[in-house]
């Protein structure tokens, strides 16, 4: 059986219904069945936990869009630090591993290498570094 989803000209976001036909082969003929499938973009796949965006391994297009190879680095070893965002942070891990704990909460918000991050004005956070961090950032 062969499946193949098909979606309407223009741009999709969020969830989109698609008409999702597979060809059956039986013998000698085949028959088509129209079904339902979800496509979800992969602009969508950014998820929000605590407050902070996280996008993994986002395509290299999105990466030269927003310009992420031409804003500064900045890396440090493991360590474990208390951090606050006076602005809107936007990163992407080139390496590394952190566990981002916001003011006030038990949970914690896990990165790494290949993560694109949006962190929010006025966040207060602890940085639990385990893995050494480089990075480029840029704040707005």
């Amino acid at each position: 059986m062969a499946c193949i989803g098909v979606v309407g000209g223009g741009l999709v976001s969020g969830n989109t219904r698609t008409r999702s036909y597979c060809s059956l082969s039986s013998g000698n003929s085949t028959s088509r069945r129209v079904g339902t499938a979800v496509v979800i973009r992969a602009d969508s796949m950014a998820t929000e936990k605590l407050g902070i965006k996280i996008e993994k391994n986002p395509p290299e297009s999105k990466l030269a869009q927003l310009g992420v190879r031409n804003w500064p680095k900045w890396g440090c070893p493991p360590s474990k630090f208390p951090w606050t965002y006076d602005a809107k942070e936007t990163c992407y891990l080139l390496e590394g591993k952190v566990k981002v704990t916001p003011a006030g909460s038990t949970e914690s918000v896990e990165i790494g290498a290949g993560d694109l991050v949006e962190f929010p004005k006025g966040m207060n956070c602890t940085w639990d570094v385990s893995a050494a961090v480089d990075k480029h950032y840029n704040f707005s």
